[in-house]
């Protein structure tokens, strides 16, 4: 068993029980909260199939890219990579490469969603699609990505290990955030 130079217990099961049933209390919690908000639309949403389609997928964007975005923050504490936030390449390479493949994931889901909701008989005009596509997973990417680097850098400064408080709170604030940007989407297009 390894144990850090500050004394608390890294690679030990309790260590990591210790630290990360907070952090997944906290993320139960924001589900729940995301479930209430998909519950609280239930009906517009099943008039709209596609939308039922979308939004898994788009919510996952954030979350998952963020939680990419994360893992390289981390590893580049781990490494001495990334002493500081501006002006920082490690930092600067991780947000643009996970900011290209979240912009390119929302335009293969909006096809992907347009060609299933064809074959399915609710299809929707594609140009809507990536619309909603598009405006949610920008508000999901800025959103999750500042709090991946806030979240990593205040955990490596407070001597907390990013991989275990970074991807568990990344992954549900990208839910949380991808489900009002989808909302916000609909709103800013006047389908809701």
């Amino acid at each position: 068993m390894r144990r850090a130079v500050s004394g608390r217990c890294y690679y030990t099961v309790e260590g990591i029980v210790r630290r990360g049933t907070p952090v997944l209390l906290v993320t139960c919690i924001i589900g729940i909260i995301v479930g209430q908000i998909l519950n609280s639309r239930e009906e517009s949403l099943i008039s709209m199939p596609a939308l039922l389609v979308l939004i898994p997928s788009l919510i996952k964007i954030g979350g998952d890219t963020g939680s990419m975005l994360g893992a390289r923050l981390s590893s580049a504490f781990h490494m001495g990579l990334a002493g500081h936030i501006y002006g920082n390449p490690v930092v600067q390479n991780s947000v643009i490469a996970a900011g290209i493949v979240g912009l390119a994931s929302s335009f293969s889901v909006s096809v992907l969603v347009w060609l299933v909701s064809l074959l399915l008989g609710f299809g929707m005009p594609y140009l809507t699609l990536l619309e909603i596509s598009l405006i949610a997973v920008s508000i999901e990417l800025v959103v999750v990505f500042s709090a991946t680097v806030a979240i990593a850098f205040a955990s490596h400064r407070f001597g907390l290990d990013p991989d275990d408080t970074v991807i568990p709170f990344i992954a549900t604030l990208g839910d949380l955030v991808g489900v009002t940007g989808i909302f916000v989407a609909l709103h800013i297009l006047n389908i809701l």
